[in-house]
């Protein structure tokens, strides 16, 4: 891994924050929010200038937090780091969270008495009176334990291996054998799989059990009824609600479950198998090996270059500016974090890519999507605001997943003409499974914290019933009855990111509607993705959308007839 991001050029030089310290140091960094609280502001240009300083502190901090949270999931076994990322979240983060409620007091009392742009702040306003509307001083301990138990997750995920077919093997690396068309091969991967995921299960429990349970009463002290409704506030969700969520529940289970289980159906029946087995849910309907696009990670990086190279000028020469300063750390190895994410440096204003490659055609698509979301926080780079340079994640996910998309119509760089329509093949049955899940998950998330006070036995319950309502029982699960029962503990975003997961959904339908735009005429459709990125998180959710020549919407009227150009699309790709 050639990790250079210590030391990337700053986007500009600093004017407020002296040029050298450590900003993960609260000795360091607090003089600086004193310094923005006791100044005297008596202009609305004075003001701008505040709020610029503000961001100015706010990208520095940032980024210096984001590179120690990167060093940690980059080697989870490593006790320097581990121990940087505690002293981060203990000690640091705690001590600052009162400071910002105090910038955020002193902005709107001045924003009074100041007007600034109306169109421009609206978005800046609105999300700091939400920020003021939930803080309070006694959850930031419980938010501090939250981040504990979070890295604790992480380190017990990291350090999972397994010995298979004489080797030490991470779980990304195992993964691999489920496409493999020896049926055998992958039935003892799978229970070699299950065997050590089953040595934590207690484990992962009790760390749900205490997240749980500091949710509910962070949810509490702000005031709200459940941690649902503290979530949605804190997520900035303006635009949609609960109950838009459980539309969405609805919906899929009404419009794509039915063509899911179609598609399981067919799998099996192509298989020419009496019964599917967890171990047969991922290989080839045809019996055809794995598709393998790279062999080392250089051909990765290369392949997905070329395509870039094809798709836009400007978008190309992003990601290979990446490649060159090392923001790109993709391999799997053991002692990594589990996933992907990409993590944007906010001083520099360059992105990191994270990921667990391992030579599988996910792998394409995972770097796909993760440059789309680099690509966000580059075209958006010039906002002098730092809370304009994120976007919503409903839209940020449009970014990434409608470039796995797009990029997609240029996989001859990795596969021959029936590879690459295989390889498009699973992507939109993928896409099936993607907003079938969602909706799993999604579900089992609002069950949970409406409920908070559940057992464990009423967990599992719960859970074995959403899986069924949204199609779960098409494979036979005998004798692995508790691997079934404890799947969702694989879904970090539960432990991690709570109620993070309807945005993929919404985001979904809004890349199908980029990606079909794009068939009609594909440079009008990414000069729209790039001019709705450009704007980061500047403006509302739907103007975002409506930008990138698509529509917000996740209602039965959008999901419908998207799920029917699937359909087509599917039956195209397989016929042609």
């Amino acid at each position: 891994m050639s990790n250079n991001i210590n030391n990337l050029p700053r986007f500009q030089p600093r004017r407020f924050v002296a040029q050298e310290g450590d900003f993960t140091q609260l000795d360091v960094i607090k003089p600086y929010y004193e310094d923005l609280l006791s100044r005297s502001v008596d202009s609305a240009r004075a003001l701008e200038k505040w709020v610029l300083d503000r961001s100015e502190l706010d990208a520095v901090c940032d980024q210096a937090g984001s590179i120690v949270y990167i060093n940690m999931t980059c080697q989870t076994d490593d006790e320097s780091r581990a121990k940087a990322y505690q002293d981060l979240i203990q000690n640091v983060l705690p001590a600052i969270k009162p400071l910002e409620d105090q910038l955020n007091r002193k902005f709107l009392e001045l924003y009074e008495k100041y007007p600034l742009n109306e169109e421009r702040y609206l978005v800046y306003v609105r999300e700091i009176k939400a920020d003021i509307e939930l803080f309070c001083e006694a959850n930031i301990e419980l938010e501090t334990k939250l981040g504990l138990l979070s890295q604790q997750y992480q380190t017990v995920t990291g350090a999972m291996t397994v010995e298979f077919e004489g080797c030490e093997q991470t779980m990304p690396e195992m993964s691999k054998y489920q496409l493999e068309t020896d049926r055998d091969l992958r039935e003892r991967a799978w229970k070699a799989v299950y065997e050590r995921r089953s040595q934590d299960t207690e484990k992962l429990e009790d760390i749900f059990d205490q997240m749980i349970a500091l949710r509910a009463q962070i949810a509490k002290n702000a005031g709200c009824k459940n941690y649902a409704e503290y979530k949605f506030r804190d997520l900035h969700r303006f635009d949609y609600t609960v109950d838009d969520c459980k539309a969405y529940h609805k919906t899929v289970e009404e419009c794509v479950v039915p063509l899911h289980r179609r598609l399981i159906k067919k799998h099996k029946e192509l298989l020419g198998l009496d019964e599917l087995r967890p171990w047969d849910t991922a290989v080839d309907s045809l019996g055809r090996p794995p598709l393998k696009p790279f062999d080392k990670i250089e051909a990765l990086i290369q392949g997905v270059q070329n395509i870039f190279d094809k798709v836009d000028g400007e978008l190309a020469a992003f990601y290979k500016d990446m490649d060159e300063l090392g923001c790109l750390d993709l391999a799997s190895r053991k002692g990594k974090a589990p996933g992907g994410y990409q993590s944007t440096l906010n001083e520099a204003r360059k992105p990191f890519i994270f990921m667990n490659a391992v030579g599988v055609d996910g792998d394409v698509n995972t770097l796909l999507h993760e440059a789309g979301h680099a690509f966000h926080s580059l075209l958006c780079a010039d906002d002098p605001i730092t809370d304009y340079r994120h976007g919503p994640m409903e839209f940020c996910e449009v970014a990434s997943m409608a470039m796995e998309l797009i990029g997609s119509e240029h996989l001859s760089e990795f596969y021959n003409e029936e590879d690459k329509k295989r390889s498009i093949t699973d992507h939109l049955e993928g896409i099936v499974f993607v907003l079938v899940w969602v909706a799993t998950i999604d579900c089992f998330q609002h069950w949970i914290y409406e409920n908070p006070a559940h057992s464990r036995e009423e967990r599992k319950d719960t859970w074995l019933y959403i899986l069924k309502r949204f199609g779960g029982a098409e494979v036979n699960w005998e004798g692995f009855e508790e691997a079934r029962a404890h799947m969702w503990h694989k879904q970090l975003h539960i432990f991690e990111v709570p109620f993070y997961y309807i945005e993929y959904g919404i985001a979904q339908l809004g890349a199908l509607q980029i990606w079909l735009n794009s068939k009609k005429d594909k440079h009008a459709a990414i000069a729209q993705y790039k001019k709705g990125l450009s704007l980061g998180g500047s403006r509302p959710l739907p103007e975002l959308f409506e930008n990138a020549g698509i529509h917000f919407d996740f209602s039965k009227s959008t999901i419908e007839p998207l799920v029917k150009i699937l359909e087509t699309e599917l039956e195209a790709t397989r016929t042609s």
